[in-house]
């Protein structure tokens, strides 16, 4: 714990998504305490979605890439800007990037083991 407090992280997704597993195991392996919470089972509020795009950008946040993407209508992938990509993350919460993890200061989206290194370790690249 190198003396600090061990802190909680609450880490958001969806269980069986790659990405989540690869983030489970690595906060396991480097004994870093989360609480999870499913998108299926409690989809992340408007105001938390608006937070979270103040603290890394709506671009960030919305995967392009997964089949929810791919599964919406042309009309709802055509000229995607912040307002509209917020009204489809709320709607889907699926389209949110996995993992996110709240350490409290960062705000830390997709599975990046040098950046959880530095905000949760405070390991430095």
């Amino acid at each position: 714990m190198h003396g600090k407090l061990q802190q909680v992280v609450r880490i958001y997704g969806i269980r069986n998504c790659d990405s989540m597993k690869k983030a489970f195991v690595w906060l396991a392996e480097h004994a870093v305490a989360c609480d999870f919470v499913d998108y299926r089972q409690a989809a992340p509020t408007a105001a938390q979605l608006a937070d979270w795009n103040l603290r890394v950008g709506w671009k960030a946040l919305l995967n392009t890439r997964g089949t929810t993407w791919r599964r919406l209508g042309e009309e709802d992938r055509a000229d995607v800007d912040e307002a509209r990509a917020l009204t489809l993350m709320a709607r889907h919460p699926s389209l949110i990037r996995r993992p996110v993890i709240d350490t409290g200061t960062a705000l830390l989206v997709g599975f990046d083991p040098d950046r959880y290194a530095e905000e949760l370790l405070g390991k430095g690249r």
